[in-house]
């Protein structure tokens, strides 16, 4: 992919700055989502240290497909589940594949972010969706859109830490 470097208004050029912040670091709340994940390894991202929530490795996936899911609407699609599905199963728990699903993590953010360049100013107050589905993230603006893509990220990177935290505790 080619990406764009530059943001097409200021407020688009905020958005991307806080997509930024809270997927890849230097951000207030904390821990951004990469540095949660800086020194999880295959059998902690698979580990189920609660075993009525997702693995970390689950959600990972889940924020993969989510951005994925975004970066459609961004890009013009119609809104609708992310293909992959909102949590899909990890196939198989090797360091290889959670190399990869890392690796398509970073792919889905910079794919958004390059999305969200692109994105006229006047868009961020145009609507996703027809009405409003909570569930599916419809019935809001843009910019509510890819505020709520900036929350995602912080709310799933503070599952991560906890997670860690819980099997660091079951380790000892």
């Amino acid at each position: 992919m080619n990406y764009v470097r530059t943001a097409t208004s200021p407020q688009v050029a905020r958005v991307v700055d806080l997509l930024d912040r809270a997927y890849g670091g230097d951000a207030w709340h904390g821990p951004s989502l990469t540095e949660s994940l800086a020194d999880v390894s295959a059998k902690l991202a698979a580990a189920r240290p609660l075993h009525d929530m997702h693995s970390i490795w689950e959600i990972v996936l889940h924020v993969i497909g989510w951005k994925h899911e975004v970066c459609r609407r961004v890009e013009g699609a119609d809104p609708g589940m992310p293909s992959e599905g909102d949590w899909p199963d990890v196939k198989s728990p090797t360091d290889s594949h959670w190399a990869s699903a890392r690796e398509e993590l970073e792919n889905a953010h910079r794919r958004l972010i390059a999305a969200t360049r692109l994105l006229p100013e006047s868009r961020l107050v145009d609507m996703v969706g027809a009405h409003r589905d909570r569930p599916l993230g419809t019935g809001v603006t843009f910019f509510a859109m890819l505020m709520g893509a900036v929350q995602h990220d912080v709310y799933h990177a503070g599952q991560i830490v906890l997670l860690k935290k819980v099997a660091s505790e079951m380790r000892d």
